[in-house]
């Protein structure tokens, strides 16, 4: 590994405390994933966040996820392959439409919540996310959790996939991420993410049940809602720094 992405979730909440956190947060990350106005956000808030982005040289992308703004898009729901993909096509097209409007452009697409983790697992909703993405632009890059379905499914069809892993969340032994209902989904000191950090950085990471995960990682998430997540931020930067690696937005396939 020599070049690593930062990525985070932003576009999620209108107050002037998370405002301020994002305004904060942005020149520290190389991309974010702007909330699509379902799960959560609003025009004006897409294009709050994407004009903070631009002024950063961040990258942007689109965060599409379940239509639940009562549980935040978290909760699982059944859907048919169609539904999925034009579910993410709307999201897709609401974004770039409001982008327009400032001349910026959408460079890269990761799911949210509930519908991040399904299409982690389950082939037919990542191959209908998968259709859904190349359908509207092939050259958007497809974030997908390391190692997972989606992976592959979205090189089966010609995107570059970025393998993601996340410094602030606790895994599982099979390499998916403990659920947020659940004690220890999030880690909220620094020596946790620091150890995991650098696990991550050594090509793997280890399941709460004690066993190891080889994963490769293209970009790291940091969540804007994570307590702390400016300091941590600053301290996964360090930790890339001293390691050698830089930190760059991924590359946009052509």
């Amino acid at each position: 590994m020599t070049t690593i992405d930062l990525n985070s979730d932003m576009g999620e909440y209108e107050s002037e405390e998370f405002l301020t956190l994002e305004a904060q947060l942005m020149p520290l990350i190389t991309s974010v994933n702007i909330a699509c106005g379902v799960h959560a956000g609003n025009p004006t808030l897409m294009s709050r966040t994407a004009r903070l982005a631009s002024h950063n040289s961040t990258a942007i992308g689109a965060h599409p996820g379940f239509p639940d703004a009562q549980d935040f898009g978290r909760g699982e729901r059944r859907a048919s392959s169609e539904e999925i993909e034009s579910l993410v096509t709307r999201q897709l097209k609401t974004l770039t439409d409001v982008l327009a409007l400032d001349h910026l452009t959408v460079t890269h697409v990761k799911l949210h919540g509930a519908l991040y983790n399904l299409a982690a697992r389950d082939q037919t909703i990542a191959d209908a996310v998968a259709r859904a993405v190349t359908s509207f632009n092939r050259h958007l890059l497809l974030y997908a959790l390391a190692g997972s379905v989606l992976v592959e499914c979205g090189k089966k069809v010609g995107l570059t996939v970025v393998q993601e892993a996340f410094a602030d969340r606790a895994y599982r032994s099979d390499g998916s991420l403990v659920s947020r209902s659940e004690p220890g989904a999030l880690l909220k000191n620094e020596r946790q993410v620091r150890r995991q950090l650098r696990e991550i950085l050594s090509g793997y990471v280890t399941g709460i049940e004690g066993h190891r995960i080889t994963l490769h990682a293209d970009s790291l998430c940091i969540h804007a809602d994570t307590p702390q997540g400016v300091e941590f931020v600053r301290l996964v930067r360090n930790e890339i720094e001293s390691a050698g690696i830089s930190i760059a937005p991924v590359s946009i396939a052509k």
